[in-house]
């Protein structure tokens, strides 16, 4: 299994971002250096009750100091942007990072986002309209289309990606139609970071027998913290998880799971067998329990609006010395 860092580029509100830039500089440099396999960042607009940094300035430039390690957009909210500005990004990025760019895409769930870009109703036809135009242009079609925001005719993208055909289109997906649809459109489902692990197995079902055949690449993103032990580790993680989880609770993310899910639970059900969370030894029987599920990388996210870096660094730490070399 392969491992990654997601740059939780997400702070509180009064907080210095320029600050926070500096400590995830530092985050990727170690787990560059640690022998992690890729990097990647997402993307919200209006982010309140946080702050955040936009994913594709932020990407290019932790891309400076990522050596070979995969750099991704995980996720682009497609419906809310323009597919062409999504291919040409991309594309730039997947030259800048040598053809190691990897572009996650997802539908997106927060009202604000959706009324601030003016997306229509039927949002996920205006998803695949936009992917459609994105994958044409990344793979050198000249393309005629039009849709919510956009018009081209016989366009052609320059510059082109250094990847052949195109970069990986990762989709996120957390319904089981969303699975699906990951399943027919996308090269895998970027599996999301809060669905417990049955949850996952039976959503993994799903999405192979709708796929047809086993992708080549199953992510998936998790939160991790780990100390020297389990309770410890819980009581570092619990305050700014737990108040991460009230927010996506507020922006509605427990809405579009699927209905034998929730995030709406008491942190020590919630918790349990949806977190990375404990010591080494606890964290690697997790990990096999994910390796056993298919899952051939896993991208951690290690730190939360609010969590200081030096227990960030810590669960990286640990992560590099103790869990790493015998996953």
């Amino acid at each position: 299994m392969r491992f990654g860092l997601f740059v939780s580029a997400q702070y509180p509100a009064g907080e210095d971002p320029a600050a926070r830039l500096d400590e995830h500089l530092e985050q990727v440099r170690f787990v560059r250096d640690a022998g992690f396999h890729s990097v990647f960042a997402g993307q919200h607009f209006l982010p309140a009750p946080f702050q955040m940094l936009q994913s594709v300035p932020l990407l290019a430039r932790l891309a400076a100091e990522t050596g070979e390690m995969r750099v991704g957009a995980g996720i682009l909210l497609l419906p809310l942007l323009n597919p062409v500005e999504v291919a040409e990004q991309a594309a730039t990025l997947d030259v800048v990072t040598g053809g190691r760019f990897v572009l996650g895409v997802g539908l997106g769930y927060r009202a604000e986002e959706n009324a601030a870009f003016g997306v229509p109703e039927g949002r996920v036809r205006v998803f695949r309209e936009k992917l459609d135009v994105v994958r044409r242009l990344l793979e050198g079609e000249e393309v005629t289309a039009s849709g919510h925001g956009y018009r081209l005719e016989r366009a052609s993208l320059a510059p082109r990606p250094v990847s052949s055909p195109r970069p990986p289109i990762w989709m996120a997906a957390n319904g089981d139609s969303a699975v699906r649809r990951a399943a027919r459109l996308a090269d895998t489902w970027f599996v999301n970071p809060h669905a417990a692990l049955a949850e996952v197995e039976r959503q993994l079902a799903l999405f192979r027998a709708e796929r047809g055949s086993e992708p080549e690449e199953l992510p998936m993103l998790r939160e991790a913290c780990v100390a020297p032990t389990d309770e410890e580790a819980v009581a570092v993680a619990r305050p700014y998880l737990a108040r991460k989880y009230e927010a996506y609770v507020d922006w509605g993310q427990s809405d579009v799971l699927p209905p034998t899910d929730t995030l709406r639970r008491e942190w020590e059900e919630l918790h349990a067998g949806r977190f990375l969370l404990g010591s080494p030894e606890t964290v690697l029987q997790q990990v096999d329990a994910l390796r056993t599920l298919g899952v051939t990388e896993l991208v951690l996210r290690v730190q939360w609006p609010g969590l200081p870096q030096r227990d960030a660094m810590r669960t990286l730490e640990l992560l590099a010395g103790e869990v790493l070399p015998r996953a």
